[in-house]
């Protein structure tokens, strides 16, 4: 029995995503590359650099097999992550504006086919370790992984800038159905009897509901209840920004409904899908 919910096809939208990035990119201006972004101690350009750093590893890595760079000695998985981004971010401070849009033009379409070849159901290539730490992710979210994190910088550009946009249910809602399968690593640490069921439900054209159960001794995503043991309901902004940190858990809280369990509801409003 899958602790994930049903699979999530995003591969068609990355061509989409990417164009609107683009068009956002194209359209800047030269003082609004240098916009501070919510990522601390990165600009705009910063971001972009980021973005493009994701392409060209997941091409080197899931089309050319290369295995990268190797983690230093005690070295924890957020604490490598963090170094390597910073090391690619520092050196592509050197690159041009319309040499970075360039490239993301030019290896948008390969990774693309690289996403077009995966097997959704086979076993991930990257485990998504805030979904699960003890069992294998599926390829499905692995790629969908991928596909909230180009979104979501994006957005984090366009908030920079202040130029809303992207946020149309096609290309949100996934966003919203793959960060919604942290739910059970969410509730990992509140064992409950069986059949128990929680239920978040995120608000707007591009929301949904989704639930996670405690069965056979542990959370898993389950089709919603009708008499959940535990209920929270926030706008699908706010859901994103909690579930990437762009806001904090008691700004989240603040802009929250909950009922039922007070531990599950705490726990579900500490939701986190990005390694941190």
């Amino acid at each position: 029995m899958s602790i994930f919910g049903p699979a999530i096809d995003v591969r068609p939208l990355f061509p989409r995503e990417r164009e609107a990035m683009l068009d956002l990119l194209r359209g800047l201006e030269p003082a609004d590359w240098a916009r501070a972004t919510v990522c601390p101690g990165w600009d705009v350009h910063d971001v972009v650099a980021h973005v493009l750093n994701d392409y060209m590893r997941r091409l080197s890595g899931a089309r050319d097999g290369h295995s990268g760079a190797v983690f230093a000695d005690d070295e924890t998985l957020p604490a490598y992550l963090a170094r390597t981004n910073d090391e690619f971010v520092r050196a592509g401070r050197q690159l041009s504006p319309r040499l970075m849009i360039e490239l993301l033009e030019h290896l948008g379409p390969q990774l693309d086919a690289v996403w077009a070849a995966h097997d959704l159901e086979a076993p991930a290539g990257l485990n998504v370790s805030w979904a699960a730490t003890d069992v294998g992710s599926p390829g499905w979210l692995d790629v969908g992984r991928e596909y909230t994190e180009f979104w979501v910088h994006q957005q984090q550009v366009r908030d920079a800038v202040s130029r809303p946009g992207a946020t149309e249910p096609g290309l949100l809602a996934p966003v919203l159905g793959v960060f919604a399968q942290a739910l059970p690593f969410t509730l990992r640490a509140h064992d409950r009897p069986e059949g128990t069921v929680a239920v978040l439900e995120v608000l707007g054209p591009a929301g949904g509901r989704w639930s996670a159960a405690w069965r056979a001794g542990r959370w898993r995503m389950a089709a919603p209840g009708d008499q959940p043991a535990a209920r929270v309901s926030m706008d699908q902004d706010t859901f994103w920004r909690l579930a990437t940190r762009g806001i904090g858990v008691e700004q989240a809280r603040a802009r929250a409904e909950a009922s039922g369990d007070p531990e599950l509801t705490a726990a579900m409003t500490t939701l986190l899908a990005v390694v941190a």
